[in-house]
């Protein structure tokens, strides 16, 4: 029999404890590729004001899009996503979305039409292209960013029991028939109504067989796709939907999402980073991935840029996961000469990782030459790109040591950074 030592025990109880959690995520991995999501998001979402389509602005530091694409990504691992967009809104869109695009499981967008029901429509018919074709399909709303993990996965269950399913919430207010001229005609059975929200669930082949059929009859105005099934003869089921799964359409739905989400991610973590690299033979440096002309340069494993290096240490510190030098170690021969951005990209996704966002870095840089103010503000939008933040929650000062020490003797230069993130509370979002 193995002898366990203290902590050999304490590696196994380990083992034994993720092993249900491990287990979940690879039976949905297993069947993952059966499963698409189709988000439609080629509105205009004018209530929503802003003079941007609603699915593009900006909620606690990030486009709403953005949210909502994370928390399906999260939601089912594995699944393919595919966004049907506007045609004018590629470059915004690509703006938006960032580092989820390296995910593979978010497809390239595809263009929708003039209403939901078309845009649907395009969406279906562009996985139907596709080589794996899924078994199951989710359409979601790109304005329904609280989208939860639980919804999905019942979502999935009743389209593979039902074949076209949709979450409905029991409804809180009386609901009133009312005729031209406003007076009451009828008072509606208030617990045999259900508010339709989305992810709507359906076999594949059903509901892009009747999206067809409506479109071979020129059949229009069908306001979601249970409308599309219903209407093309499938029995629609209504499972359990989430009260908290809302639809962002006015102003004062964003407001209300941006407080929520503010309020959800309620875990304030603060890092702090430090790095120094010795100046050597050179003509350039590299400072937050922007290249400033010098006489010399920094000496390093990768590309040297101590900034970069400062602030993804504050981003890992907290997270409170290890530093640079545990998950980009200069002993690796694939980091030599890397570009700094890579590491920094990197931090700034383990926060999303974790549904949270980045609410602030703060950095300083050390040295006597070269000057930075000339390149302060080049070097601030080339980090809040890498990290995909605004530039106004990005702060790069410099100072010198007096000609005290190392940097003073220009042998050198040195960066503090401090970064702030916020993450749900009790693992929300992760």
């Amino acid at each position: 029999m193995e002898k366990l030592t203290p902590a050999s025990k304490r590696r196994r109880k380990k083992k034994q404890n993720a092993v249900p959690q491990r287990q979940s995520q690879l039976n949905f991995m297993k069947r993952a590729p059966e499963v698409a999501i189709l988000v439609v998001a080629a509105g205009r979402g004018t209530r929503a004001g802003g003079g941007v389509p609603k699915q593009y602005r900006s909620l606690a530091g990030r486009p709403l899009i953005a949210w909502t694409l994370g928390s399906l990504m999260r939601a089912a691992p594995g699944a393919t996503v595919l966004p049907v967009i506007h045609r004018d809104d590629a470059g915004i869109y690509l703006a938006s979305t960032g580092s989820l695009r390296a995910s593979p499981c978010l497809s390239p967008p595809v263009h929708g039409g003039d209403s939901r029901q078309e845009s649907a429509h395009l969406g279906l018919e562009a996985l139907s292209a596709q080589k794996n074709v899924p078994e199951i399909v989710l359409i979601h709303d790109a304005a329904r960013l609280f989208v939860s993990e639980t919804l999905v996965e019942r979502a999935i269950t009743a389209a593979k029991t039902f074949g076209a399913a949709i979450p409905g919430v029991m409804l809180s207010d009386t609901v009133k028939e009312i005729d031209a001229e406003g007076r009451v005609v009828a008072t509606l059975p208030r617990a045999s109504l259900r508010a339709v929200q989305t992810p709507q669930a359906f076999r594949f082949d059903l509901i892009l067989a009747a999206h067809r059929k409506a479109a071979a009859a020129a059949v229009l105005g069908l306001t979601d796709d249970s409308a599309v099934a219903e209407w093309a003869g499938h029995h629609v089921h209504v499972f359990a939907g989430e009260d908290s799964n809302m639809k962002v359409t006015t102003t004062e739905d964003l407001l209300h999402a941006e407080a929520r989400l503010l309020g959800d991610l309620a875990d304030f973590r603060t890092g702090q980073g430090y790095d120094v690299h010795a100046f050597g033979p050179g003509s350039h440096i590299w400072l937050g991935g922007v290249k400033i002309a010098h006489d010399h340069g920094l000496i390093g494993h990768s590309d040297a840029d101590v900034l970069s290096h400062a602030i993804t240490d504050a981003l890992l510190g907290a997270l409170a996961d290890g530093d640079i030098g545990s998950h980009f170690p200069p002993s690796d021969p694939q980091w030599r000469g890397a570009a700094s951005r890579i590491f920094l990209a990197a931090a700034a996704a383990k926060v999303r990782a974790r549904g949270g966002f980045i609410s602030h870095i703060d950095a300083t840089v050390v040295c006597e030459r070269p000057k930075l103010g000339p390149h302060r503000d080049a070097i601030r939008a080339s980090i809040a790109n890498i990290v995909e933040i605004p530039v106004d929650r990005v702060a790069v000062k410099a100072t010198t040591s007096e000609r005290l020490g190392f940097t003073g003797r220009e042998e050198g230069i040195a960066s503090l950074a401090t970064a702030t993130i916020r993450l749900p509370l009790c693992g929300k979002g992760s």
